[in-house]
């Protein structure tokens, strides 16, 4: 039977059906994966978009519950949602693609780059400290956030948000510790943009959107429900919508500001790490190589072997949030066994990483 929730706006009361069914718009049906969706569904609230394939095929590919609560949106397949942290791995596949065009290296310090920057910080940092988190830089633009939520819309230069909040005192010698800090990517951005004289959000679409044809994916900046077709985060869907929306300037890019549909997050991870992908062999094995064996965290994001279907796998392990996002995406890298799961309504983290797991599974049933 299905559940419906009432909603009131500008005075009208309208009934949508909500966590009850999928939408109708739908790939790839198969009914072993909807019974294990609609346990999510029913017994978790799950509101979202899950995608389950191999390599670049899609195997199940369906929308649950609402993209907008307030305008009566249902979530459909072609959905975009933020990707949160993700997009540190989207980061990071871009500066491997300028390493391939000598622009970049991964271990010349940083200061050949940005000369203005500290140079106490930057002779001793470089862009494989960065994108490992073992820089030491502190995390002082999550706290500048937390401590004046409004500066989320101000837009900065880039080498003025490395300033403020990206040029503390290194927390410890670079290479030797793992601390998740986002002002690692605001300098590794102005490194890509001061050596490429392009911008970044350029630079994303003439590497990786256009020749993998990411027909629904991008960077924004400010507030992602700006962008059209995009999911709206909430901090909750019952009794009533509570939007939680957290606004992204262009200089926090790199760290939080990619957008996508789940059909264009399997294009890109096929994209990327099949053999004959965008990156060659050595870009490939440089991005997944494990540089902090404590958290599995290789370049922009984790390598893990984990047991799946009863076997231990080499596994692609992406997470994202900001604001109501909630994502996950993970691939094998041995056989490409894909799921990427995206969620707008703060999904509990340990049931979002359920999901993942058994759809994941499934693919092997």
């Amino acid at each position: 039977m299905q559940r419906r929730q009432w909603l009131c706006m500008a005075g009208t009361v309208f009934a949508w059906p909500f966590f009850a069914q999928a939408s109708e718009a739908t790939m790839g049906k198969n009914p072993r994966f909807d019974e294990l969706m609609n346990h999510f569904v029913e017994k978790d609230g799950f509101n979202g978009v899950v995608l389950a394939g191999r390599n670049a095929k899609i195997d199940f590919l369906r929308g649950y519950g609402m993209a907008n609560a307030e305008a009566g949106l249902p979530m459909t397949i072609t959905t975009r949602f933020e990707t949160g942290s993700v997009s540190k791995w989207i980061a990071a596949i871009v500066v491997m693609k300028l390493v391939e065009q000598n622009l970049l290296a991964l271990d010349r310090p940083i200061a050949v780059y940005l000369p203005q920057y500290r140079k106490d910080i930057g002779n001793h940092v470089t862009l494989r400290h960065l994108m490992s988190h073992s820089s030491g830089i502190p995390n002082d633009i999550n706290a500048a956030r937390k401590a004046d939520p409004a500066i989320k819309l101000i837009e900065l230069p880039q080498m003025e948000a490395v300033h403020r909040y990206a040029s503390g005192d290194l927390l410890f010698r670079p290479g030797t510790a793992w601390d998740y800090s986002h002002a690692n990517w605001l300098v590794a951005k102005a490194v890509v943009e001061v050596a490429t004289q392009k911008s970044y959000s350029e630079l994303v679409r003439t590497l990786l959107i256009t020749p993998l044809g990411l027909n629904d994916s991008g960077i924004f900046t400010g507030l992602s429900s700006d962008v059209t077709g995009m999911a709206i985060g909430y901090a909750k869907l019952l009794p009533l919508p509570e939007r939680k929306i957290s606004g992204l300037p262009d200089y926090m890019a790199m760290a939080g500001g990619f957008y996508a549909t789940g059909a264009d997050l399997l294009k890109l991870m096929d994209g990327v790490l099949r053999a004959d992908g965008i990156l060659s062999t050595s870009s490939r094995q440089t991005l997944m190589r494990v540089n902090m064996p404590d958290q599995h965290y290789a370049l922009g994001g984790r390598t893990r072997t984990e047991m799946v279907a009863g076997m231990a796998r080499e596994c692609a392990w992406q997470d994202g949030s900001n604001g109501g996002f909630r994502i996950l995406a993970r691939r094998t890298l041995q056989d490409g066994h894909t799921v990427v799961v995206l969620t707008n309504a703060s999904f509990d983290y340990q049931k979002l990483g359920d999901v993942g797991d058994a759809l994941l599974a499934e693919t092997y049933a």
